[in-house]
């Protein structure tokens, strides 16, 4: 198993007059080379949830176990830690520096102490990966378009070689052309390599075209961990929360209420187009 996290809770402000819990006794087990969907609306904890994941923030009990290993025990190595459970944050102008786009994807693996040559294999490599064309290897990223700075943000983490990857809202602030390719790159990368993904989102659409599994959080607790069929067959209880179902799953149930024979709780697109193709056809039998 990849990571455990074991009653976790978290308390912003902790014994303070400002004391605000975040997280909630959370239980999850993230398997190794899973692609998974973290959703719920503003301030329900999943991000704090993935901060959580990489040390960056620190549990005020419960714990999280990192391939069998405990990472709040004293001996265990933070640093590793980072390097394996890469974090991508929302803007990806917080994460870039250099002067060029190479030596801002550089910078992660030079400070692992990797010789100049394994350093500069790994930064290629990874911006292959995430299908940056060569000619902007040495333009300064702050140059780049939005999509194009998301590519060498996530780059910058790939270079690392982590086990696991964890996007925040890869494609916000992107145009529809920009959001399908950052996610066509993320799922091409993750069929490619097998990597665990963990891809935090607002849109229902995106997590129902490309996980495997989706976790609902909801006032800093789980609130569903399902696969997507699963979650969103309860659409309405996300509607409760101020969340909602792929546009999908509405124009499904509508034709259903029309006498359609269509299967309600496919999510991806091809998915609805076929059962749409398939009751038409029963219908004219």
């Amino acid at each position: 198993m990849s990571i455990i996290v074991d009653h976790v809770n978290y308390i912003y402000e902790e014994d303070t007059p400002l004391a605000m819990k975040a997280l909630n006794d959370i239980c999850l087990t993230i398997p190794d080379g899973q692609f998974i969907g973290i959703i719920g609306h503003t301030g329900s904890g999943k991000s704090t949830l993935m901060q959580h994941l990489n040390g960056l923030i620190r549990a005020s009990s419960g714990h999280i176990y990192f391939n069998g290993k405990d990472i709040y025990d004293k001996d265990f190595d933070s640093k590793e830690l980072r390097s394996k459970v890469g974090l991508v944050f929302q803007y990806p102008e917080h994460q870039l520096f250099e002067i060029d786009v190479f030596s801002d994807v550089c910078f992660g693996p030079k400070n692992l102490g990797l010789d100049k040559k394994e350093v500069e294999l790994r930064a290629y490599d990874a911006l292959k990966k995430v299908g940056l064309p060569d000619e902007l290897f040495y333009q300064s990223p702050f140059e780049l378009s939005g999509g194009q700075k998301r590519r060498v943000a996530i780059a910058g983490v790939l270079a690392m070689k982590p086990e696991v990857l964890i996007l925040d809202e890869p494609t916000a602030g992107l145009d529809p052309k920009g959001r399908y390719e950052i996610l066509q790159q993320i799922r091409q990368l993750q069929t490619e390599t097998g990597i665990t993904i963990l891809l935090v989102s607002h849109s229902m659409e995106d997590v129902a075209e490309y996980v495997d599994r989706i976790i609902v959080m909801n006032k800093g607790s789980v609130m569903f961990d399902d696969t997507p069929r699963q979650v969103f067959g309860h659409y309405k209880e996300l509607e409760e929360v101020g969340l909602a179902a792929p546009q999908m799953t509405y124009v499904l149930h509508e034709l259903k209420k029309r006498g359609l024979d269509v299967d309600v709780n496919v999510t991806t697109v091809e998915e609805t187009a076929d059962t749409v193709m398939q009751a038409l056809r029963l219908r004219r039998i």
